[in-house]
Parts: structure tokens; sequence; C-alpha cells
């Protein structure tokens, strides 16, 4: 029945992506993002609709990574610095449909290699994050998040662990609170245009918030979704190379 009806795969497609993204501290935007294009939904409604959800989702993780005492404030604090005021400028610029694409498909390649490639980081192999750096790494992902409508937690999250600055239950709370201020100051940004929220909207939300909430749980806490999260990424892939591609 649920293959049957495009609008009930979507919803359980949606509460899927919630649950996984979650469970390894991001939002979900990239995946909202790559499902939407797969249903033909048009940018301009793409990139406050992924917002949205970010917001709730990324905070549902944050909260529940942060309890579970994985969080680091000396990490993130230089990061947000740059990256807040660069996604609210990122949302203000209006990137043409078919460039869009292109930049949203190269994007989902990340969370593809996040998922099947990245394996956790030993914290004797820990070392200190570099607060330089780490300005001109957050706002370069808050500008490029701001512009494609996502919190840059896929980005944020493969380079804390490949510059081995945290390992994977801090990146994934390091990133959640990451993708919630980035998530609301481009929306913010977006906002500065009139943009209009579409009634379906409220339903995603509910949906993604369920998905968002058993995500962050089960991911805070001791949990096997290996299999899952190698289903999420090929889903990626395909919509990846749909958008890259075939001109979808």
């Amino acid at each position: 029945m649920i293959l049957s009806n495009p609008l009930l795969l979507f919803y359980a497609l949606l509460l899927l992506v919630a649950f996984l993204y979650a469970s390894v501290g991001h939002g979900g935007a990239s995946g909202y993002l790559a499902l939407m294009a797969l249903f033909g939904i048009a940018p301009a409604v793409m990139k406050p609709t992924a917002l949205l959800l970010n917001l709730f989702v990324s905070l549902t993780a944050f909260i529940q990574f942060y309890r579970g005492k994985y969080f680091s404030w000396k990490i993130f604090i230089p990061l947000a610095l740059a990256s807040i005021p660069l996604s609210f400028i990122g949302g203000m610029i209006t990137v043409d449909g078919a460039i869009y694409k292109k930049m949203l498909g190269v994007l989902l390649l990340l969370p593809v290699i996040r998922f099947f490639f990245f394996q956790n980081v030993p914290d004797t192999e820990l070392k200190e994050s570099n607060p330089w750096w780490s300005l001109l790494i957050g706002g370069a992902i808050g500008l490029l998040s701001g512009m494609i409508g996502i919190g840059g937690g896929v980005i944020l999250s493969p380079v804390l662990l490949l510059l081995r600055w945290s390992n994977q239950k801090q990146a994934a709370a390091i990133s959640a609170l990451f993708i919630f201020v980035n998530s609301l100051a481009g929306l913010g940004g977006q906002l500065t245009k009139g943009i209009q929220f579409t009634p379906g909207m409220i339903s995603y939300v509910l949906v993604a918030f369920l998905g968002g909430l058993l995500g962050a749980w089960v991911g805070a806490r001791k949990f096997s979704h290996g299999a899952l999260k190698y289903l999420l990424g090929t889903v990626l892939a395909i919509a990846a190379y749909k958008l890259l591609f075939t001109g979808a």
C-alpha cells in the first residue's frame, strides 16, 4: 500500500531519514532535500522546508547527545562564531535552479561517504582543535549551508573526524547544535526574501520530529544500525546521481 501511494512513501522515507540522521547527530537536511528532489518538489520550496525540519530534528539530537556528555563547547564556539553570520548571508543568496541541483548533488556525496567509509576515532588518537582553523572551516560551511538550505552537519562531521578533533559521538553532539544555529540563521536569511511556508510543512515537521526523536534517543546510546545507514547511503547516492547526471 505504501509503495503504491507516493505521499505515504514520501512520509515513510522522511521518517527513516530523520531517524538515521538524528542517530548520528545530524538534522537531515541533505536527506530531506534528496527526497524532495526525487519526488519532484521545486528548489524554492525545498530550501525553507529542509531548514525548518532541521530545526526540530537537530535540536532533539543535540539534547540527547548533550545528556550523554558528548558535547564540547571548546570545539563548537569558534565554529559557530564564523558560521552563523555567513549562514544568514548564504540564506539571502538565490542560486539558479540548475546550478542549485548540481551543488546539492555534490553535497549529497558527503553523507554517502560519511555513512559508508568513516569509522570511529579512538580517544587515544584525538588531537586538540585549532581555533583559527575552526573559524575558517565554520565560515565556509556556514556560507555554503545557507545557500543550499542545509545545516552543514554533513560537512562538519566528516571534517571533525578527519582532523581527529572528536570521535563519532562527540562529532554528533557538536554537529547537532551547529546544524540548529546554522539552520536558524539560514532560514532567517531566506525570510528576508519573503519566502512562504506551505500547509504540507506541518505534517512534514511532525513526521520528521518523530523520526528524529527516536533516532536521537537510540543514537546517543549503544545501538547498531549499520545496515540502515548503508540503506540511507544508497538512497542518497541514487539522489545524487539523479541530480548530477539526469537533469532531474
